[in-house]
């Protein structure tokens, strides 16, 4: 049959390099009652964020979210959750901060013993879906376990009645602080202008001429106040200027942008005072004898924003500590890379004598493995136009939600340069969609948009969100076809050979393995020709339908954050 010829080769092809695509090995499984980890890796390569030097004992966050890990397995609570160094065996201290179910959200803060210097395989793994699994003690522990002893307190401001308390639970304000849930992290505390103070604790005291470090992440409203007060140190904001007073000697430490997150950071050792502003050097200066740093703590004496993620250690943190925790806490991708993985097995496959198989087939499975070779090349068609078009989405997406963010004027991207430019990103043509309800509504400094209007701006841009994920869904059907249609189809073809091979034997009287063994093999080639189809449209089909709801998650959060840049800058005032 030499019309068919091509078709066979094709098929051979096929079953020849189904094996590629299935691992052959898999990685090992810390226990199999956890249905799922999320691979968490830390690039200190130079494509990362590179380090001079191992680092000991760092607190890392590790963010989880729709993208990265199934909250549908998990417990509610969190409280399944595992955390295990990159051995898959030694199980790591960690503290959860946030874990939302039903926004599908979580913080860790993970102690990571070891972290390489130029490498891209410093890995931990999170594992959750184990519906049987109480909270272990051993692993999560009080928040004050995550952390090494050098710390002296951190504050996460994620406290349910306001009241500022350090980690360890030791540490009090005085009085209770407004919070932002949508803060760096999780929850900061929202300051305007009235400090938060904390009384004078041993805990926090630091002895004469002994190193310390002080860290903070800072939102200001208008870059203005004393960030920090504590007995000889002050962190302080002067139009946007930010210099640290150590016992009397003031150290200019570069520019901190309003409405944007910046982290500083204090290091005082040997006589010398440093600061950093997102983990490179602003500054420094000599210190002579320093007195202990003690007494009450203040924040945000005369500041307006936000404040998050203030720790005091008695150490002087390095450049690199200092530079890798920019980098982790502010979602650096250089940074930190994550993906979901479920247990796997090894599969194996074995010599077949093909070319006996394909001379034994009888028309009707030859007409499946057609029809099956057609929804293959359907199928394949579907995940290399949806790969590229979702590729093309997401690195759009990625260019525009940064120029969006680095931009002061909401309103001031659209143009025919940003058409041709971002003309594949999801992102963009919501942001258009926006920006023409805004248009119609001819708003400006005179004119402010009120409750209900900024209401039906975002109605406007959720029509167009589903209109996107309709289209970014478009034809995967006829992946779900093929995943379910392929293997009953391969096992239509293989019945009906093995009736046929039955059927011959009874008309000749003749039983022989020789006689039996080509027909029955050649009808479970139809079988084969149907998982063929099925398993690379699975593959193919869960890869695509992660990186649609990734982009999903992303139109969500950008329609959010849209809405609210609209409402800052021209809501009722």
């Amino acid at each position: 049959m030499p019309g068919n010829r091509p078709i066979v080769r094709v098929l051979a092809a096929l079953c020849f390099l189904l094996p590629l695509l299935v691992p052959s090995t898999a990685r090992a499984w810390w226990n199999d009652a956890w249905k799922q980890r999320t691979v968490i890796t830390l690039n200190t390569s130079s494509a990362g964020v590179p380090l001079q030097g191992p680092l000991t004992n760092v607190v890392i966050p590790v963010r989880l979210h729709s993208g990265n890990f199934d909250f549908v397995d998990a417990k509610d609570d969190g409280s399944d959750l595992r955390v295990l160094a990159g051995d898959d065996k030694t199980p790591l201290k960690f503290w959860v901060e946030r874990f939302d179910s039903v926004n599908e959200l979580a913080v860790l803060w993970v102690l990571v013993p070891s972290v390489l210097p130029a490498t891209d395989k410093n890995t931990l793994y999170v594992y959750g879906g184990n519906d049987k699994a109480a909270a272990d003690a051993a692993s999560a522990g009080a928040p004050a376990s995550a952390a090494d002893a050098a710390t002296l307190a951190v504050f996460h401001f994620n406290e349910k009645d306001g009241v500022a308390t350090d980690q360890s639970g030791a540490i009090k304000a005085s009085g209770a602080v407004a919070l932002e849930p949508n803060g760096l992290l999780g929850q900061s505390a929202h300051l305007t202008g009235t400090p938060v103070i904390w009384p004078a604790n041993d805990k926090l005291k630091v002895g004469a001429d002994q190193p310390f470090t002080i860290l903070l992440w800072v939102r200001p409203d208008t870059a203005q106040g004393t960030l920090l007060k504590m007995g000889p140190v002050q962190l302080t904001l002067t139009s946007g200027k930010l210099a640290a007073t150590v016992g009397g000697v003031s150290v200019s430490g570069g520019t901190v942008a309003p409405a944007t997150w910046s982290q500083i950071a204090l290091t005082v050792a040997a006589g010398k005072a440093s600061v950093y502003v997102n983990g490179e050097s602003a500054g420094e200066g000599a210190v002579a004898k320093l007195p202990p740093l003690a007494g009450e703590l203040r924040i945000g004496d005369g500041y307006q924003g936000l404040i998050d993620e203030l720790q005091i250690a008695n150490v002087a943190r390095s450049v690199d500590w200092i530079r890798l925790t920019y980098a982790a806490e502010s979602a650096d991708a250089k940074l930190v890379a994550s993906k979901t993985e479920t247990p796997g097995a090894e599969k194996s496959t074995s010599n077949s004598y093909f070319g006996v198989l394909f001379k034994s087939l009888t028309p009707d499975a030859w007409a499946i493995i057609i029809i099956l070779g057609v929804m293959f090349l359907i199928a394949l068609g579907v995940m290399v136009s949806k790969t590229l078009y979702i590729s093309r989405t997401a690195g759009a997406n990625r260019r525009f939600l940064e120029l969006f963010r680095e931009t002061e004027d909401v309103l001031s991207i659209g143009s025919q340069e940003a058409n041709v430019r971002f003309g594949n990103s999801s992102l963009y043509r919501l942001y258009c969609a926006g920006l023409r309800e805004l248009m119609k509504r001819d708003i400006g400094p005179e004119k402010r948009l009120s409750g209900p209007s900024l209401d039906a701006v975002k109605a406007a841009v959720d029509a167009d969100s589903v209109r996107e994920g309709q289209q970014l869904n478009s034809m995967m059907v006829l992946l779900t076809i093929a995943i379910s249609g392929g293997p009953f189809l391969g096992l239509l073809g293989t019945v009906v050979g093995v009736m046929i091979t039955f059927a011959a034997i009874a008309a000749a009287g003749d039983v022989n393995v020789n006689a039996i063994a080509p027909g029955i093999a050649a009808a479970l080639l139809a079988t084969v020709a149907g998982l063929t189809v099925a398993i690379p449209s699975l593959f193919g089909y869960n890869y695509l339908a992660s990186r649609i709801k990734n982009i999903a998650s992303d139109m969500q959060i950008f329609i959010d954050e849209f809405v609210t840049r609209v409402a800052e800058a021209y809501g009722a005032q």
